[in-house]
């Protein structure tokens, strides 16, 4: 219990007959040691040096005190360690910690930091496609979008024989007057409608849109980018593309098909399928009131809409009634009945499309992407990319670190917690700097594995092949 407070000191009573006492005076101490990890996982891929290669600065040598790759760095890594705001860094920039992964202990100025404050940092997430006289940083969209789809094609030693796209929409909801910005119904709210895309847990496209889009506006042109980056690296692989019924866009199958890459799309129900699996809804309806439980039964036949579709097109269809009632549900295939069946087809292929959605929520929940509040779509769109590029350096720290570890599926919110947020002293001498953790932290073995595993990645890496 609390009993005397003071500047230097805080009393919190006795503890067999010892008076417990609490300042926040130890020096160089910081909550945030496990973020060595992050630094060498940012030397096994390479991430910060090449996102910072994507900017151009023109800002005078002389009067530089930050380097691109310091702020870039800096803003990556303070969103993998849980600091979202801007504001964050008048504290951050005298971290040790930071300064530490940033390289720099000291600042060559006495009125600076090691690292960076908001101020710095808000004219790089400001920066415009040209540099101009007040922002002297601009940074080029097209790089950044190919970067993370080559950080993906990296993480493979060797060609697959197939991988899987996923597609989605979702909601980012904004609460100022942003620029873009729409009231959209379906959210009952204003935001904007970002496309993601996916390869299991790598993220390949972050595209922020207006929300007065369809939901597969633009998806034509970002597939048509990735799988072409893709095939120029990996020519014989297999691609296919999955989504759901937002998805399902004549534009987007008619693509798919002209360039050999097949689709499994989610497909709308309307009379006219329903009518095409009547009798067999009409059993299964009457299977589950007898049996008391879920029924279903799988059919798959050729349809085309009566104006949307250039061509006729194989549906399968999941003729299925829970507690005696009617649910079907329909997509839309370019696989035919030889290559795949009608039941594998939906239930091993399509319905593993959900998953995704735990990729998305990693992604605005535990790593902010959803915290677009900057006046311009511009600035959002690079403040999402950052977030990226944060959870594409945790996704490289599971992959190559903790695959056999308690953390191989953990999301990217337990790895903070776990990994990230440990609390050290920091000794820094003539001849070295040492972060002094605590003896007793419970996942020593795993962080010091992972912390062997990430340097020998980096080693390799650096290695000549």
């Amino acid at each position: 219990m609390l009993t005397e407070c003071s500047a230097e000191r805080l009393d919190f009573g006795t503890v067999e007959g010892r008076p417990v006492e609490a300042a926040f005076d130890a020096g160089l101490v910081t909550s945030d040691a496990g973020a060595l990890l992050l630094g060498a996982t940012d030397r096994a891929i390479n991430l910060v040096r090449r996102f910072a290669s994507c900017f151009h600065d023109e800002r005078r040598a002389e009067y530089v005190e930050h380097a691109v790759a310091t702020l870039v760095g800096q803003r990556v890594f303070a969103i993998a360690l849980g600091y979202e705001d801007l504001n964050d860094h008048d504290e951050l920039r005298h971290d040790p910690m930071m300064a530490v992964l940033a390289g720099k202990l000291e600042a060559r100025r006495e009125d600076c930091a090691p690292v960076a404050g908001k101020s710095t940092l808000n004219r790089l997430e400001l920066s415009r496609l040209q540099p101009t006289r007040y922002h002297k940083i601009s940074h080029n969209p097209v790089a950044i979008r190919n970067l993370l789809v080559d950080l993906f094609l990296e993480a493979h030693a060797r060609a697959p024989k197939q991988i899987i796209l996923d597609l989605d929409a979702t909601d980012d909801p904004v609460h100022g007057e942003q620029e873009g910005r729409f009231f959209h119904g379906y959210y009952d709210c204003y935001c904007y409608l970002p496309l993601y895309v996916f390869c299991g847990r790598h993220l390949l496209v972050a595209k922020l849109r207006r929300a007065d889009k369809d939901a597969a506006a633009g998806a034509v042109e970002e597939v048509a980018r990735v799988v072409a980056r893709m095939c120029a690296r990996w020519p014989r692989t297999r691609i296919v593309l999955r989504a759901d019924s937002g998805f399902a866009r004549d534009d987007l199958m008619t693509w798919c098909e002209d360039n050999d890459v097949d689709f499994v799309l989610g497909l709308a129900r309307n009379e006219r399928l329903v009518a095409n699996i009547a009798i067999e809804l009409e059993r299964m309806v009457a299977k589950s009131r007898r049996t008391g439980r879920p029924e279903r039964r799988f059919k798959s036949f050729m349809w085309m809409t009566r104006t949307t579709w250039s061509r006729r097109r194989r549906v399968v269809a999941k003729a299925e009634a829970t507690q005696g009632d009617p649910n079907p549900r329909f997509i839309v295939t370019s696989f035919t009945r030889r290559q795949c069946k009608a039941k594998p087809l939906y239930e091993k292929v399509y319905c593993a499309r959900g998953d995704m959605e735990n990729r998305i929520k990693e992604c605005q929940l535990d790593l902010f992407a959803d915290r677009t509040s900057a006046a311009t779509m511009r600035a959002n769109q690079l403040r999402l990319w950052f977030y990226s590029m944060a959870y594409i350096l945790l996704c490289a720290m599971r992959r190559i670190a903790l695959h056999d570890t308690a953390f191989a599926d953990a999301t990217c919110g337990t790895i903070r917690l776990k990994l990230l947020k440990i609390g050290a002293l920091v000794r820094v001498s003539v001849r070295r700097i040492r972060i002094a953790m605590a003896s007793a932290c419970p996942v020593a073995r795993d962080w010091s594995r992972a912390a062997i595993r990430l340097a020998a990645a980096a080693t390799a890496r650096a290695s000549p092949a």
